[in-house]
């Protein structure tokens, strides 16, 4: 284990849940805890090949598969997530040496305990990244925490907790990738106050269902500028929020298994999305993600004096404002913190990979619903030369 105090150059690398690529940001962290400083060096996003996406999403969303082409994925993402650290050392100009890379992996299953047996599986194999870049890789967070009980996920609370916790201010930290989930840190919070769970989809119907209206010529509302040319149809959206998801309590997780596009294909054969146009569609499912949040913090969360917004959704002016007007509340973005937004999550993993090899816990066990705090995460090693 690495001392408490010690100063770690660490690459973070992070895919979400849209699976449109991978996130990889250089930071330096020295020590632990509140005590922790979080030096931000740099970010780059390579995008997934078409193929390895269109692969990736077959498996996510419950198509036929197989065992071996999961396990021939897993390594081709292994070779994937090395090049998006390399790529990202380069980009920074690294000079000297990385001490550690935390890498997330890709989900390509979650199954939270409410909704079953709760399991979850991350591909990209760590080993690989291990040998070919010469550093120690901590990968595979999840699991530790559901042996523990929990759900495995939210799991960047922590990082929330540590470096946006304020002792004034009471902040709902909204994160809106595929899936939006919020961090809920009242003024002057311990660990033990966090709340955290994922309030519904957030960018993942609304790119579904351009992708689908595009013929895939657009995998995105760039700006949100298809749901600002169309209308919210009303009766299609309170039938929306009818999902049982939106009612059940926190700690609770979701993914593509409830809102991928299969659920899309149900919507849209509904009677209240007879005759209507595709950009009245992609406008009633951004306000479904406006309003689903806003409900989540009426229902399960305490007083919020600011929203700090994070995510490719923060980039969406068009939800942004839907935001504002279903919160009523005052709304930053995360920019603002000296990360960017599209960094968060890999900087999140740096920094719970450094809380790993330091030996120290890093699940929010009122978050997850995990029995107690546990070290997350599983230690590849690479060959030493010397």
């Amino acid at each position: 284990m690495v001392p408490r105090e010690a100063s770690l150059s660490v690459i973070g690398l992070m895919a979400g849940t849209s699976m449109d690529g991978i996130d990889a940001a250089l930071v330096r962290i020295v020590g632990s805890g509140l005590d922790t400083e979080i030096e931000f060096r740099g970010f780059t996003c390579q995008p997934y090949p078409r193929e390895v996406r269109e692969r990736l999403m077959r498996v996510a969303e419950g198509s036929p598969t197989s065992a071996g082409e999961i396990s021939e994925l897993n390594f081709v993402l292994g070779n994937l997530f090395t090049e998006a650290a390399f790529s990202c050392a380069a980009s920074c100009h690294m000079s000297g040496r990385v001490d550690l890379i935390a890498s997330h992996g890709q989900t390509i299953f979650h199954h939270g305990r409410k909704t079953g047996e709760c399991s979850t599986l991350q591909i990209g194999e760590a080993a690989i990244i291990a040998e070919r870049t010469g550093v120690p890789v901590v990968s595979d967070f999840r699991p530790s925490d559901i042996a523990a009980g929990g759900e495995g996920a939210p799991l960047v609370a922590y990082f929330d907790y540590v470096f946006l916790r304020s002792d004034r201010v009471s902040r709902a930290v909204q994160n809106i990738g595929g899936i939006a989930n919020v961090t809920y840190l009242p003024a002057g919070a311990e660990i033990g106050d966090v709340v955290a769970f994922d309030t519904g989809p957030g960018n993942m119907l609304i790119d579904a269902a351009v992708t689908r209206f595009t013929n895939g010529a657009l995998a995105y509302d760039r700006g949100g500028e298809i749901a600002s040319s169309g209308r919210v149809v009303q009766g299609l959206l309170e039938k929306l929020k009818q999902h049982p998801y939106y009612k059940v309590k926190p700690p609770k997780t979701t993914g593509r298994e409830q809102f991928g596009a299969h659920y899309l294909e149900e919507v849209l054969s509904w009677n209240e999305c007879r005759n209507c146009a595709p950009e009245d569609v992609v406008a009633t499912l951004t306000a479904l993600t406006a309003e689903t949040i806003a409900i989540s913090y009426q229902n399960f969360l305490g007083k919020v004096d600011e929203v700090i917004l994070c995510g490719g959704g923060a980039a969406n002016p068009t939800l942004v404002d839907m935001i504002k007007a279903a919160t009523k509340l005052s709304i930053r973005i995360f920019d603002e913190f000296g990360i960017p937004s599209d960094a968060k999550e890999a900087v999140a993993f740096a920094l719970l990979g450094s809380e790993t090899i330091r030996g120290i816990p890093s699940n929010v066990p009122k978050a997850t619903g995990a029995a107690h705090r546990v070290i997350m995460g599983k230690i590849s090693l690479p060959y030493s030369r010397r």
